[in-house]
């Protein structure tokens, strides 16, 4: 049983001192001299400092960080790979086992060891196998009486977890949190000992272990001596293996990280997560301002100013400048790591302290500089900001330490005061999410039974059972409001204690509280039109009462009829999985693809299927069923079929170094697809001669602009090396170079030109379709520049196919018929598209043939967010196919791979590359102007 300190009111502990936080029965402890001189030193103002981490207990039986690894914490110019932070935890969990308890969940994308670690008293840790199972109920109040719920609360202390590392260039947080779990455990003061009794402590020391050793090795090699704020090279081209800063963005949890944490999550249900970033000056408390999802729970908008207004208050009380709450991250998307928490009824909790991207002190400017356009200047005072960072200061690792390791503590203080009132508001939220969707609409969604392609049904339902979202399957015909749906058609019932989260990720998002404030991610996500599956949101209350069978994954399997047949055709109803299958089916020669639709035996073969030869039977049977597409054996009629052949290319991913993110959002589709390809830099497109080596390559948007994509990062300053040696073992990953600054160049430019003068087909997306119209490879087609107001924080809106004919739209036939869909109703020859960029393109009248998709614009073609001033964007081309000398190039306004989200628009860009020699298909010849006269000649 946990202890717990009784306080009367919140007024008790607002008046709380420093000296009562430090106050300690008996004798005062011994404490560590050595630390105590080597901080103040290290910390570059007085008022940099607390009164909580200005001292340091020794202990006789807990070793310091100084003593495993080497120096105190916050040392200049020093940094600490993952295993020696790993290696710190397990000296503590050796040196209290009973206090320290290490958790395995799981590997990084590149294989190393990911940890939780759980701090607490010996008798909470005792019994922390109870702890689990209150937490449960608590999160699970279903079956559970408000007297047995009460005794849960009375007896359980609250798990708060904190976690590092998840951005790699942040560098403080996991180094801060080893001296916290030192204090934890070393410290015997009044305070600490109330921590212990009430809280479980749990920590993530490094969410991003692959990406810390990585820019480990850079800070070393690369920026150990940089000094100059406004000058400072930037850093390592990767930090995981994929996704770089959008890790925070991973809204469908792709990363295996990402997934481990969440199946953690769902097993001990921490009531607040909190979530440790660097970069504005000089401790940013997150507060959940607006916008703000309504469709969360209220209590959680009270929480959160709750302990950000608290913890502003003690450190503005102990003269350290630049502490805020507000004005900066909003609480409108679901997709940050830490909102977990909020999604599952609890609380997310998210600090950025002021950060120099490494350990080495320099002095920066912290204004920003009037000539960059740059507002929100953050060294102002607000109401919310009432003691303003500085415009200049000397900043170190050490005050990064300081003031994150004394805003922490004073959230750790505060939780084990209020330990009940934490675990009662967990407990009511999770309560009331069930009584919300049993007593308003919209009460459930029903994903019916029999779509075209199960699979992206299924991208679906593994994602919301990912994260703890109960799906039953209707055991008979379901008769609602919206409709009749057929046996077996799955239903996500809202009256589930996750189903708050069930709601914001399946409904449309037409809820936003104010188009003219604007949101730092994405305004619409909805899962349904993302991934083109068909999900009806139902406001029927008999929704409810649907008989249904629990399902703990739904996996449709495949078939193959006609046994013995000479030629099968896989049926192309859209599956992004006919990819993975063409590359599997690398070693079967003769594949075909139709590009007519046609008929046998009563089945209707649509454009886009594979024709294989009966002889692969024994390799396709195991193949179609595993990725649940349908094959059938076909006699004469294969014969008469208009088809082509299959010709897989030789397949080139450009990336620039200084912009691998979006990049690495479509290697992680094309590996998850096993489509083969070559990653290109600079080095190798600068070496021409790339027609040998390549049929077709992808141009994918990355950077901010088109010059970032041809000039990358400036040739200033010195050599930045990324090459893998004996002492830089982690770098080097996924491409290599002596140097990565100056980008491909013009000099790149005229070899690409060349590739698709010879015949290559380049593939542009999104802002990089700007490149071949900026820079000459095409003519006549200009960029226009957005209206004045303009303002589209990625909606979902609809696409007109204007050439439903080209190879691009193998396998949407059957969405192209139109009909309802969340959001709205689609006409003939309409998809869902995620809005991609701001840049629109005119194309003339007489080049219109080169246009195969466009925007329709208006209001009336938002699906599911929103776009600001967007009703002049009519008609704006969205695909554009332009031949070019004996090649072509292909530009998506459009971003076909979207993060792991967009899954409905996948094929697009995947039938482009297995349709490359057959692109020019529905090409037009530009109408010649009438003859003149010979009396006018």
């Amino acid at each position: 049983m946990f202890r717990k300190s009784h306080v009367g009111a919140l007024g008790a502990l607002l008046l709380c001192s420093a000296a009562q936080i430090h106050a300690q029965a008996g004798s005062a402890p011994a404490m560590d001299s050595d630390y105590a001189a080597a901080v103040k030193s290290w910390t570059t103002k007085p008022e940099f400092m607390s009164p909580l981490v200005d001292h340091l207990p020794a202990s006789s039986t807990i070793p310091s960080p100084k003593e495993v690894l080497g120096d105190h914490i916050g040392a200049p110019n020093k940094l600490h790979y993952y295993q020696q932070i790993v290696g710190y935890y397990r000296a503590l969990a050796q040196a209290a086992p009973d206090r320290v308890k290490i958790v395995e969940i799981g590997k990084t994308e590149e294989g190393r060891e990911n940890i939780i670690v759980m701090i607490s008293s010996a008798q909470n840790m005792a019994d922390i196998e109870n702890t689990r199972l209150g937490l449960a109920k608590l999160a699970d109040p279903r079956g559970v009486s408000e007297e047995e719920a009460k005794a849960v609360i009375a007896e359980t202390p609250p798990i708060y977890h904190i976690s590092a590392g998840l951005h790699s260039a942040e560098t403080g947080p996991p180094e801060m949190l080893m001296e916290l779990a030192y204090r934890l455990l070393a410290d015997d003061s009044e305070t600490f000992q109330r921590i212990r009794d009430n809280v479980i402590v749990s920590l993530s020391p490094v969410l991003e272990a692959d990406g810390r050793d990585r820019y480990v090795d850079w800070y070393y090699r690369n920026l150990i001596d940089e000094r100059d704020d406004r000058n400072k090279p930037g850093g390592p081209p990767y930090w995981g293996k994929y996704i770089y800063h959008d890790n925070n963005r991973d809204i469908n949890l792709s990363d295996k990280s990402a997934k481990e944490l969440m199946k953690w999550y769902l097993e001990w249900h921490p009531p607040i997560m909190h979530e440790l970033h660097e970069s504005v000056p000089f401790l940013y408390i997150y507060s959940g301002m607006a916008p703000q999802n309504p469709d969360l729970d209220p209590l959680l908008f009270a929480e959160l100013p709750w302990f950000s207004n608290y913890e502003m208050a003690q450190l503005t009380k102990y003269g350290m400048p630049g502490v805020w709450t507000h004005g900066y991250v909003d609480a409108w998307t679901p997709g940050y790591l830490a909102f977990m928490s909020s999604n599952h009824n609890g609380m997310l909790r998210m600090y950025e302290t002021f950060g120099n991207g490494g350990a080495t002190t320099m002095y920066r400017h912290v204004a920003p500089d009037p000539a960059s356009g740059l507002g929100r200047d953050q060294t102002t005072r607000k109401w919310y900001r009432p003691n303003p960072p500085y415009k200049e200061v000397m900043w170190s690792l050490r005050n990064n330490t300081n003031f994150m390791e004394t805003g922490v503590l004073t959230a750790l203080d505060m939780t084990s005061r209020f330990p009940k009132e934490i675990l009662e508001n967990f407990y009511k939220k999770s309560r009331d999410a069930i009584k919300v969707g049993a007593g308003e609409a919209p009460y459930g969604f029903i994903i019916p039974a029999g779509q075209a392609d199960p699979t992206r049904v299924k991208f679906v339902t593994d994602i919301l059972q990912l994260q703890g979202i109960e799906i039953g399957q209707a055991e008979r015909e379901v008769k609602l409001k919206e409709g009749t749906y057929p046996a077996g058609s799955l239903i996500v019932k809202l009256d589930q204690p996750y189903g708050r989260l069930a709601k914001i990720l399946l409904r449309v998002q037409d809820n936003y509280p104010d188009e003219n404030v604007g949101t730092y991610d994405d305004a619409a996500w909805t899962m349904g039109l993302m991934a083109h599956a068909r999900i009806v949101e139902s406001a029927d209350e008999d929704i409810l009462s649907v008989p249904t069978r629990a399902v703990d994954s739904y996996t449709p399997r495949g078939s193959i009829t006609g046994s013995g047949a000479k030629t099968y055709a896989v049926l192309d109803t859209g599956a992004v999985g006919m990819a993975t299958l063409r590359y599997r089916l690398a070693d079967v020669d003769g594949v075909e693809i139709v590009e007519d639709a046609f008929k046998s035996g009563g089945t209707t073969i649509p454009a886009g299927s594979f024709l294989v030869p009966g002889t692969a039977y024994d390799t396709l049977k195991p193949l179609v069923e595993s990725l649940a597409l349908d094959a059938v054996g076909i006699g004469s009629a294969a014969d008469k079929a208009q088809t082509h052949a299959s010709e897989l290319p030789r397949l080139g991913v450009f990336s620039t170094w200084g912009s691998t993110q979006d990049v690495g959002w479509l290697r992680y589709g094309l590996d998850q697809q096993e489509i083969d390809y070559d990653l290109l830099f600079k080095e190798r497109v600068r070496q021409g001669n790339l027609r040998a080596d390549y049929d077709v390559i992808i141009l994918p948007q990355q950077g901010r602009s088109t010059k970032d994509i041809v000039f990358d990062i400036p040739m200033t300053g010195k050599p930045l090396p990324y090459t893998k040696t004996d002492q830089y073992r982690f770098s080097g990953d996924y491409g290599s170079s002596p140097d990565i600054r100056g980008g491909m160049g013009l000099e790149g430019l005229a070899e690409l030109k060349k590739f698709v003068d010879a015949g290559g087909t380049l593939i542009t997306t999104g802002r990089a379709s700007e490149v071949p119209i900026e820079y000459g490879f095409v003519s006549e087609i200009a960029t226009k520049a957005p209206p004045a107001n303009f303002y589209a924080p990625g909606p979902i809106v609809k696409g007109k196919v204007v050439k439903p004919q080209s190879p691009i739209f193998y396998g949407y036939a059957g969405e192209l018929k139109g009909g309802k869909v969340q959001g709205g109703e689609l006409a003939e020859g309409e998809l869902p598209l995620r809005w991609a960029q701001s840049t629109t393109y005119y194309v003339p009248e007489r080049l219109k043939g080169d246009v195969l998709m466009t925007y329709p614009g208006g209001k009336d073609s938002i699906l599911s967010g929103f776009i600001r001033d967007g009703d002049k964007l009519k008609d704006n081309a969205a695909i554009i196919n332009v031949p070019s000398g004996e090649g072509r190039i292909l530009m998506f306004a459009t971003n076909p791979v979207w993060r792991w989200q967009n899954w409905g628009e996948f094929r697009m860009l995947y039938n482009a590359v297995l349709n490359w020699k057959q692109l020019g298909a529905t090409d037009e010849t530009p109408p010649p102007p009438p003859a003149v006269p010979a009396a006018q000649q």
